[in-house]
Parts: C-alpha cells; sequence; structure tokens
C-alpha cells in the first residue's frame, strides 16, 4: 500500500498525526476512518495489519492519534471521550476537504465506543464496524484501579496503563459517567459488523453481545475466536480487515 503521513487540527487545536494508505489508484471502493484503541495509537501493529487487509481490496484507511497519545501534539490529561468523538469528526471533516469522505469507520475498545457515537455526526458515513468494543465507554474506570477514589478527592492521579504512566482527571470520569450509549446503540441507523473474541480478558463478550440486542438490523456478529484483546496475532487482525472489506461491499 502508499502510506503518506500527514497533521491536521484535532478538536482542542493541537496538530493531530495521522497516516493515510491506499492502494495504487486511490480508494476507489471507498474511505475507511479508524479510531485506535485506549491509550493506543495508528501505529499499534494490529492497525497496521487492518489497514494493509482493507487497501489491499481497494479502500483506503485514515488511522490517526488522538489528542495527546502517539505522535500527536496536546495533553492527555484534559482529553476525554467527549473530546474524542469531536477528534473523529474533526478527521472526517479533513478527508472530506482533502482526501476522500469517510463512508465506514472503524473502532477498536473504546475506539468502537466512539465511532458508535460519531456514526451520528457524519453524514457521508454508510457502515460501522467495532471490535473489542465495550457497551458504554465507562468500562474503562476498572482500568483504574485503586486510583479512581483518589482521582475523585484530589481532582486527578497519576494512573499507569500497558506500562505506560498517564495523568487521569476527574473530568475524564465525569464525562464518561453523562455518556448514554444505550440510546446511541438503539438510535444507530446504519448497518452494524461486531468483532469480539468470546476469551477477551480486557472487554468481555458480555458487551458485545449488549452491542448486539440494542442494535437495529442489519446487524452481524463475527467471533474472533482465540484473539486477544490488542488482536497481537496479526493473523487475528488481517482476519478482520478482509471480512470487514467483504461484508462492506453490500452496503457501498
Amino acid at each position: 500500500m502508499n502510506s503518506k503521513k500527514i497533521e491536521f487540527s484535532g478538536s482542542q487545536g493541537a496538530k493531530l498525526s495521522a497516516r493515510i494508505d491506499e492502494p495504487d489508484g486511490g480508494a476507489k471502493k471507498g474511505a475507511v476512518l479508524f479510531a485506535h484503541c485506549f491509550t493506543c495509537s495508528k501505529n499499534l501493529k494490529a492497525v497496521g495489519e487492518i489497514s494493509r487487509t482493507l487497501t489491499e481490496e481497494g479502500m483506503g484507511v485514515f488511522r490517526f492519534d488522538f489528542t495527546g497519545l502517539g505522535e500527536s501534539e496536546g495533553d492527555f490529561s484534559d482529553t476525554n471521550f467527549s473530546s474524542n468523538i469531536e477528534d473523529l469528526i474533526a478527521a472526517a471533516k479533513y478527508m472530506e476537504d482533502e482526501w476522500e469522505s469517510p463512508r465506514m469507520l472503524i473502532g477498536h475498545s473504546l475506539g468502537g465506543a466512539a465511532v458508535l457515537q460519531a456514526a451520528h455526526k457524519i453524514s457521508s458515513v454508510e457502515a460501522v464496524a467495532t471490535i473489542g468494543a465495550p457497551c458504554s465507554p465507562d468500562h474503562v474506570t476498572h482500568l483504574l484501579l485503586d486510583k479512581k477514589e483518589e482521582i475523585e478527592a484530589n481532582g486527578e492521579a497519576r494512573v499507569q496503563l500497558a506500562g505506560r504512566h498517564f495523568t487521569i482527571k476527574k473530568q475524564f470520569l465525569d464525562d464518561l459517567k453523562e455518556q448514554n450509549m444505550n440510546r446511541i446503540i438503539e438510535g444507530l441507523s446504519k448497518p452494524l459488523l461486531i468483532f469480539h473474541s468470546p476469551v477477551d480478558q480486557t472487554v468481555g463478550i458480555e458487551n458485545a453481545a449488549h452491542i448486539y440486542k440494542l442494535a437495529r438490523h442489519p446487524k452481524s456478529f463475527i467471533s474472533l475466536d482465540d484473539a486477544d484483546h490488542l488482536l497481537s496475532n496479526l493473523e487475528d487482525a488481517a482476519y478482520a480487515g478482509s471480512v470487514a472489506a467483504a461484508w462492506v461491499k453490500r452496503y457501498f
């Protein structure tokens, strides 16, 4: 695939780092906007593998780092789930102005919850896919362990996530509590593809069942069998990419 690095302005004015991946001849079969997992980045190997697989099917992929993560500017501690959604909207606007409007959203983990929200606000989107997504964004609070009380008491705390330290502020928790995902999922008027592993130890399979139950048809569920949450076996990532490409052709 052809890949180029670009920057665009995020929801808080910071320069966000992104990559545009596309096959020779351009994204003739449509463009995909990808949202990475909580505290991850666009450079996660699984994300790159999914993007590669989609480009092999003639699609283009726009993947970026949310504000304060990866190679993007900004302060992560000032972000929250709502600002992630606004970053997605800003990315879609850049795609529309400078490349191709997104026709499909794909989100991994918390990014999956974010694309379910953003789909209502990006008019060009025709289909949505989630990978290991929680049915509610406040699911991530279980990752904070014993720091939740400190955050509530002091307004913020340093939290270790995936071997790295982040400052989490109370506004982040408050924003998660305000999200009404059930209403959003019930009102999603676009085809939905749900990927989830039955042995996911980070986001349990019951989350996929809840999303599937609430969503309207057309909706589809694909089991990722023995995959872990981060799709560290790249065969699982390639499988997700190839199935998503085949599935969405019906709706484009």
